[in-house]
């Protein structure tokens, strides 16, 4: 196997300090892995959101308007469909939520096209400054520079994760909510460490693949756990998902509320924010105070979106800013490909204006089928776009032109995304949702 300098990273071209006790292999030259997302981040589906009740020990009226209905999908996140009808809230306590905002929710497509726009900005981060063996400014001009930035994609796709996970939970119980994250996250990801692997082990010029252990635990997606490199780096947002998702099923577990988000929210906020002063590994790992901060903000601006705005929810939002901001300054990112913090403050920036603009229904009217195609692209394209990709250019580089090259392997890679969706998601998806909903149906019976 050969292997140049050109195909490996540190972690600072993550931008996030390597982790103790990680193995060392280390990821391409100018590459920060990312997520879609998500997925949660994962690729969209049909989401239907039905208002729960004021929460309040005021009874409700007795003929209550129609439901509003909200369809949403979010990068690497959620696509299952919320229970068509409102679930009790079992919190009495006489504080009651505000009124949603409206009697029908808009669509929330907008959020399949951001969710692609993120994913195609981290696949560019990977591939315009691969291994081409060449300075990429001096082969791609400014569209090496825009790179320089992809790997912001992925705080956004853990902005627009909380919103999404928020929606989609909200009146289900924490065994739908478990199954509905496994039918994400999984068929389509399997199909991508798989694939990766096979990809390193036929043409390992680029690197080799783990041992067998490592790659067979990878399938788990609990590598980051047991400090096992991921196949593909990019797997390495997917630990931060899965976090937030173990935190939320709290939420999930006693029934979420407009009450009990707004604490939980607030909860997470604190303990990120004075976990560095705490000293205490195992804290870091379970709330991940570097990424944190988007989540929260994007949970704070689903409130937003189905309550309205008030002075608390507000607040939570703009904490969570200049906390994000506060983080950026340690991101060995900015070193690493020469960033200012400014520049990089005033992209995050419009990454929250622009949720914040969603929340108040700014994009209501955006709609359209291509958004839905664009949003089931995403969660496959994050999967196999980086070790396959720099396979790709590794072996081809000196037998095409870069921008051929770069654009036909950006090709290849959507239409590898939509057969995986097609062929792969959709059919494993049902058939993992009707067993394990019938396991959970035995496990209630026992």
């Amino acid at each position: 196997m050969t292997t140049q300098h050109d195909a490996t990273t540190s972690h600072a071209a993550r931008g996030v300090p390597a982790r103790p006790g990680t193995r060392a292999a280390q990821p391409p030259a100018g590459t920060r892995p990312a997520a879609p997302g998500a997925p949660d981040g994962t690729h969209p589906r049909t989401v239907r959101v039905v208002a729960a009740p004021p929460e309040s020990r005021v009874a409700p009226p007795a003929a209550a308007p129609a439901a509003p209905e909200v369809r949403a999908a979010a990068p690497g996140v959620s696509a299952s469909t919320a229970p068509t009808r409102p679930a009790p809230d079992p919190a009495v306590d006489g504080t009651p939520a505000p009124e949603p905002r409206g009697p029908r929710e808009p669509r929330l497509l907008v959020l399949d096209g951001l969710r692609l726009a993120a994913a195609l900005l981290v696949v560019a981060h990977h591939l315009v400054r691969g291994p081409w063996g060449a300075e990429p400014g001096a082969l791609f001009g400014p569209l090496a520079a825009v790179a320089s930035y992809g790997w912001l994609g992925v705080n956004f796709f853990f902005l627009i994760s909380g919103f999404v996970i928020c929606l989609s939970s909200w009146g289900r119980g924490l065994g739908e909510f478990a199954v509905s994250r496994v039918v994400r996250l999984f068929p389509a990801y399997w199909v991508g460490v798989v694939l990766t692997t096979a990809v390193l082990a036929a043409w390992p010029i680029l690197r080799e693949p783990l041992p067998p252990a490592e790659s067979l635990v990878n399938l788990t997606m609990l590598q980051s756990g047991l400090g096992v490199t991921d196949q593909d780096w990019s797997y390495w947002s997917l630990g931060a998902e899965l976090r937030f998702y173990l935190l939320f099923a709290v939420v999930v577990w006693l029934g979420v509320t407009y009450r009990r988000v707004v604490y939980f929210c607030a909860l997470w906020t604190l303990a990120a924010a004075f976990s560095s002063t705490w000293d205490l590994r195992w804290v870091d790992n379970l709330i991940v105070p570097e990424f944190a901060p988007y989540f929260v903000a994007g949970t704070a601006l689903f409130l937003v979106h189905r309550f309205g705005g008030n002075l608390l929810l507000w607040g939570l939002v703009g904490a969570n800013w200049l906390l994000a901001l506060y983080r950026l300054q340690g991101y060995p990112a900015l070193e690493h490909f020469h960033l200012s913090w400014w520049s990089v403050a005033a992209l995050v920036t419009c990454c929250f204006a622009l949720m914040t603009a969603i929340a108040l229904g700014a994009f209501a009217r955006v709609g359209g089928r291509w958004l839905v195609v664009a949003g089931a692209l995403t969660y496959p394209l994050y999967l196999i776009h980086q070790a396959v990709g720099q396979t790709l250019i590794r072996g081809l580089r000196g037998h095409l032109p870069h921008w051929i090259l770069l654009g036909g392997i950006v090709a290849v890679m959507l239409g590898a995304s939509w057969l995986i969706h097609r062929y792969i998601e959709r059919p494993a998806g049902k058939r993992l949702r009707t067993g394990l909903k019938s396991s959970l149906a035995e496990v209630r019976k026992g």
